[in-house]
């Protein structure tokens, strides 16, 4: 079976900057990628953001949990960044891995077009990120957008 393909494009009233920090900088990261359903905090991305350098997606749990990683494949602020996507026990098959594009563009009237590609991603990942992505970058808009984030978040 051919893999999956999932593309998810926004439109955010912000600057390029703004959104490239939110994408990248963990301390951004921590405040709207959070289970709606949680009054905390549940992952954070790391990653020093350079091609090469490993990307991690952290629970914000006691163990901090990595539940994905992957390496930073390309970056140029402040409009994209691409990094590969794995499960832990798949990180040193190359097979296994998926790939995500955030792309970064001025659009008109002080909005930002965030278009967000994931490919190559297997059945079982296409039906997570398919609910996941949607609910992250509404997150994501609200919390550039207001400083909140949506019901359920945490601020």
């Amino acid at each position: 079976m051919l893999p999956h393909n999932f593309v998810y494009v926004t439109y955010i009233l912000s600057t390029t900057e703004k959104v490239w920090d939110a994408i990248t900088n963990p301390e951004i990261t921590k405040k709207y990628w959070s289970d709606p359903l949680s009054k905390n905090p549940s992952h954070i991305n790391v990653s020093e953001c350079k091609v090469g350098s490993e990307w991690k997606h952290v629970r914000m749990d006691d163990e901090k949990t990595v539940d994905l990683l992957g390496q930073v494949l390309e970056v140029n602020p402040p409009n994209k960044f691409v990094i590969s996507w794995s499960r832990p026990e798949e990180i040193n098959d190359p097979t296994k891995h998926s790939r995500v594009s955030f792309e970064i563009e001025a659009y008109a009237n002080g909005l930002v077009r965030l278009a967000v590609t994931h490919v190559d991603l297997d059945s079982q990942m296409y039906k997570g990120i398919s609910a996941g992505w949607p609910s992250v970058l509404s997150n994501l808009k609200t919390y550039l957008e207001s400083g909140l984030t949506l019901a359920g978040h945490i601020k």
